[in-house]
C-alpha cells in the first residue's frame, strides 16, 4: 500500500464523484493499485474542466479518502473506477505551494521551479510524511477547535498536563474528528447562516446557532463532504432530518404537505429558495439531494 494524490476537476471529463468514486484510464492502474487500502488526497488543478482553455481551478488539495476497491468501467474500454470511503473535506484548501515550499517534494526541481512532468500526472504517489503535512495544513481550524475544547475540559485539573495527541492520520478516522471537520467546513461555506430560514444568530460567546446537517445521513453512507452538507438552524435541521422539508435540484425548498405547522412555515425564506454558497464546489450536489428526496422526504 502507498498513499497517493488523485487529481480531479470541478467539471471533470471523467466520471468522477470524489465522495464515492474516481474514474481513470489504464495508464494509472498500477499507481492506483498501489494505493488500494490506503489513503489518498484529492487535488484540484488550474483547469476547472476538461476544456484545455478553461481556468479558475484552485490548484489546491481539498479532501482525503481511502481507496476500497478497483473495478473496470464496463462502458468504456481501458478505463477503471477506484471506489473510496471515509471521504473528508479539508476545512481549508491547501495550495500545492506556499512560498518556496512544495507540499510534494517530487514537484520541485533542483532549480526551485515546478517539475511540470511530475505535476502533469493525474495520479502520483506521496510519501507518508508529506501526506501528513497536507492533512495538518488542511485541518488547521479543526485542530484548533479540538485543542481549544481539550484545554477547556482540562482546566479544572490541579496539575497541567499535555494531552497525548495521536498522529493526524489516525485522528482522521475517528468520528469526533470527522464531525468537527465537517461542521467547520459547512459553517464556513454558508457564512454561519441557515440555508432555509436566512437566520444568522451568534451567541454571546461568539458561537453560531446554525448547525451542519448531512443531506444523505452518515448512517446511510453519506460522506463528510460540503456537497453533502447544508447549514440549518436547530428547528430546520430537525425538520430536514425527518423529511418534513427537502431541497430540489434548483434549490427550491420543498415542504411536506399538511405536515409542517403554519407558524414554522413562516420562518422559512419567503421566496422558498435555499440560500446556498455561490461557489459551485460548495453547493449541495444533486446526487445527494436526490437521495434525500427519494429516501427521506415525506412530500
Amino acid at each position: 500500500m502507498a498513499k497517493a494524490i488523485f487529481t480531479t476537476k470541478l467539471d471533470p471529463a471523467y466520471d468522477d464523484l470524489p465522495e464515492e468514486r474516481y474514474h481513470f484510464p489504464r495508464i494509472y492502474l498500477r499507481q492506483v493499485h498501489e494505493a488500494l487500502g490506503d489513503w489518498i488526497v484529492y487535488y484540484e488543478p488550474r483547469r476547472r474542466s476538461g476544456d484545455p482553455s478553461s481556468r479558475g481551478g484552485r490548484q489546491a488539495y481539498f479532501a482525503t479518502a481511502r481507496v476500497d476497491r478497483i473495478e473496470p468501467d464496463s462502458s468504456r474500454a481501458d478505463h477503471f473506477y477506484a471506489f473510496v470511503s471515509d471521504y473528508l473535506v479539508f476545512d481549508r484548501p491547501v495550495p500545492f505551494k506556499e512560498g518556496e515550499k512544495y507540499f510534494e517534494s517530487a514537484l520541485s526541481r533542483n532549480d526551485g521551479k515546478t517539475n511540470k512532468g511530475a505535476f502533469g500526472r493525474a495520479v502520483r504517489p506521496v510519501p507518508e510524511a508529506e501526506y501528513s503535512l497536507i492533512l495538518q495544513s488542511g485541518f488547521t481550524r479543526t485542530l484548533e477547535e479540538l485543542q481549544s475544547e481539550e484545554r477547556v475540559q482540562a482546566a479544572p485539573l490541579a496539575e497541567e498536563t499535555v494531552p497525548f495527541q495521536r498522529p493526524i492520520v489516525e485522528r482522521v478516522v475517528s468520528r469526533p474528528f470527522r464531525e468537527a471537520a465537517f461542521v467547520v467546513a459547512v459553517k464556513e461555506a454558508y457564512g454561519n447562516t441557515c440555508a432555509v430560514t436566512g437566520l444568522k444568530i451568534i451567541n454571546g460567546g461568539g458561537r453560531a446557532e446554525v448547525q451542519a446537517a448531512h443531506i444523505r445521513p452518515v448512517a446511510d453512507n453519506g460522506p463528510d463532504s460540503i456537497r453533502n452538507g447544508i447549514a440549518l438552524s436547530g428547528t430546520a435541521h430537525w425538520l430536514f432530518d425527518r423529511g418534513l422539508i427537502s431541497i430540489d435540484d434548483d434549490h427550491t425548498i420543498l415542504i411536506a404537505k399538511n405536515r409542517v405547522p403554519e407558524p414554522v412555515m413562516r420562518f422559512l425564506r419567503e421566496d422558498r429558495q435555499a440560500q446556498v454558497p455561490t461557489r459551485l464546489d460548495q453547493q449541495p450536489h444533486r446526487h445527494f439531494l436526490r437521495y434525500h428526496r427519494e429516501h427521506i422526504f415525506k412530500g
